[in-house]
């Protein structure tokens, strides 16, 4: 049977392989049971620093998988609890990936569409190669992109998101660079080594606080000012209690590496 969600492991970054090319690494109901899989078991492995998300094929991920989609409407309630079932799913494996205590990085090409555009939204950072496409066209089909739409309003400007979400338009990997849905563009042919060295810039970092940090990160980010420095002030004083900090900062200041435990 073959492995929907490919995991390769070097050194401290783990790289997952979305495995179904033929259907463009739609987000089937075993696609997501896959990825949720991975997520939970990557989610207490503290040898990995760094997850690396990319898609097999011509594309990253062409959202949900329609045919199985259509299939759900054969209920008695022409689908009503099929999808809401799916929908809850998705959500939940998007909403895992900020929760992950590692960093993760989209490695899209090709195409990212709908519900492959809220993945690359969903992760913490991405890099795509020239001439990806990404999209929200849902609305193409008479299907507004709702949910796709809570990760990509979190990702670029509002004016942005609903162009997307109400035209259906696509951008290009250089519209998504300026508007912040990505970190960087490479050649595709340097894509895997361009993300592979942003991946190994960040597992070279103190893991301890680089996981610390992703979390307060969102926390902040869902409080008012005076709850976000209350809060992130709290994170620092424990941060900077560590060992591994405080011989980091006196390596900093005798310009040496610092000996860190992990």
């Amino acid at each position: 049977m073959t492995d929907l969600v490919i995991r390769e492991d070097k050194g401290a970054v783990a790289h997952l392989t979305m495995n179904s090319p033929g259907s463009l690494n739609a987000l089937s109901d075993a696609m997501l049971a896959a990825l949720k899989a991975r997520f939970t078991e990557l989610a207490e492995d503290t040898t990995i620093k760094v997850i690396v998300l990319r898609g097999a094929g011509k594309a990253f991920c062409a959202g949900h998988d329609l045919k199985e989609m259509q299939r759900g409407r054969e209920g008695a309630d022409h689908g009503r609890a099929y999808f809401a079932d799916l929908f809850f799913r998705c959500a939940e494996v998007m909403q895992m990936i900020p929760a992950l205590p590692q960093p993760v990085i989209a490695e899209a090409h090709g195409i990212a569409t709908a519900a492959g555009c809220q993945l690359v939204a969903s992760c913490d950072l991405a890099v795509a190669a020239e001439g990806t496409r990404f999209g929200v066209n849902g609305v193409n089909i008479g299907l507004f992109c709702s949910t796709p739409m809570v990760a990509l309003s979190r990702n670029v400007p509002r004016k942005v998101a609903f162009e997307m979400l109400t035209t259906g338009e696509f951008i290009d990997a250089a519209r998504a660079r300026e508007v912040g849905l990505v970190n960087r563009v490479a050649p595709h042919d340097q894509l895997a080594a361009e993300t592979e060295t942003l991946a190994q810039t960040l597992a070279g970092k103190l893991g301890a606080a680089v996981k610390i940090g992703k979390r307060a990160f969102y926390d902040q980010a869902n409080m008012d000012l005076a709850q976000a420095y209350e809060h992130t002030a709290a994170v620092m004083v424990e941060n900077m209690l560590w060992r591994d900090t405080a011989e980091g900062v006196q390596a900093f200041i005798e310009k040496r590496k610092p000996d860190w435990a992990e």
